[in-house]
């Protein structure tokens, strides 16, 4: 359920980097405590992130919950698909539902992000 090869937040965010990229998204845990995701709102490209700050917002029909970024970095896309089908961060929240992708301006922020496995003990398990 917590894919190996990201890493994550204690807000429930998820980064998967390559090179100096990175791609956001929520995680499952996350997801499945929100219920049925109906609006997504994410920046703009090109704006700048700090580490921990909020980049946007989703909605659901529980609650609204806020999108902390994992890493200080620049928003190099958005997933627009999200505007229509804010459905696919519950169907797939590492795969179709990923959010932004930030140009890192810090590599070594991402040693202070949990493991996989950290991130289970720190969710309960599994799920």
């Amino acid at each position: 359920m917590y894919p190996e090869n990201l890493r994550y937040t204690k807000d429930h965010e998820w980064i998967d980097v390559k090179g100096s990229d990175g791609t956001v998204g929520v995680t499952f845990f996350a997801q499945k405590e929100l219920g049925d995701v109906v609006f997504v709102e994410l920046p703009d490209v090109g704006r700048s992130l700090a580490q921990g700050e909020i980049f946007g917002t989703i909605e659901s029909v529980k609650a609204v919950s806020e999108i902390y970024s994992p890493v200080s970095g620049t928003v190099l896309a958005v997933n627009t698909d999200l505007k229509d089908h804010p459905e696919q961060v519950n169907l797939d929240p590492y795969g179709a539902g990923w959010m932004v992708k930030i140009r890192l301006a810090n590599s070594g922020e991402i040693g202070g992000l949990m493991e996989s496995r950290t991130y289970q003990s720190l969710v309960g398990g599994g799920h």
